[in-house]
């Protein structure tokens, strides 16, 4: 979800009134995805790299996450969209990781769409970590050598219980994964965008939705 801060600039505006239209986007991207059927929708919300960013701006995203947990729920709830968050959140605050605890408890048993946000992720942090739980399974005997597969490796991935993406979107005319759900995508079909996240709408995921349909997905077999 890019160029919040771009989008901002560009109308003379702090990058926090960015972040907020961003967030506005992400309701409507969550509604349109209801409403096209889609059942799994991930957004990289904050990366690992972006603890980098200056404190001030960090806090107001914090602030923002947080009143988005508080504000959101409920209709996302009522709405039958499962939410869940994947990353470090050791790197989050207790008071964050108290609402993404409640708001996970709490739509945990919906069906209609399942909603994660990647929070303090790096996909190259997580795929060191699955390895390190995967070599602690086979050194206790769990699993041997000769049955580590790639299946047996997804198993110790965050998103274990979620099937591999269709489509990658990204908007703000960027063209590079950066460090997101690396083995996951290894498909997946991309589609850039040049408008900034604060102006994507439902119209537009439902146009990135066709443009993925009218594709010839080969999987790397010949025509």
């Amino acid at each position: 979800m890019d160029g919040n801060g771009r989008w901002a600039r560009a109308r003379g505006l702090p990058r926090t009134v960015g972040h907020n239209s961003g967030a506005e986007a992400v309701r409507q991207a969550v509604k349109g995805a209801v409403a096209c059927g889609v059942e799994y929708l991930t957004l990289f919300g904050f990366s690992s790299e972006n603890w980098k960013r200056p404190t001030a701006e960090i806090d107001d995203l914090m602030g923002l996450l947080k009143l988005y947990l508080r504000r959101e729920i409920d209709e996302l709830h009522q709405n039958g969209v499962r939410m869940q968050v994947i990353g470090d959140r050791s790197r989050l605050g207790p008071d964050v990781v108290k609402l993404i605890e409640a708001a996970e408890a709490k739509t945990a048993a919906n069906k209609k769409l399942t909603l994660t946000i990647a929070l303090s992720y790096g996909s190259r942090a997580e795929i060191v970590l699955a390895a390190k739980r995967l070599a602690e399974a086979v050194q206790r005997g769990e699993l041997a050598p000769d049955e580590v597969d790639e299946a047996s490796f997804e198993r110790f991935l965050f998103t274990a219980d979620m099937p591999d993406p269709d489509l990658l979107i990204r908007t703000s005319g960027e063209k590079r994964i950066s460090n997101f759900l690396l083995w996951q995508c290894a498909y997946a079909e991309f589609v850039f965008l040049d408008k900034h996240w604060p102006d994507f709408g439902q119209e537009d995921l439902r146009a990135a939705i066709a443009e993925y349909s009218s594709r010839n997905r080969r999987y790397g077999a010949s025509e």
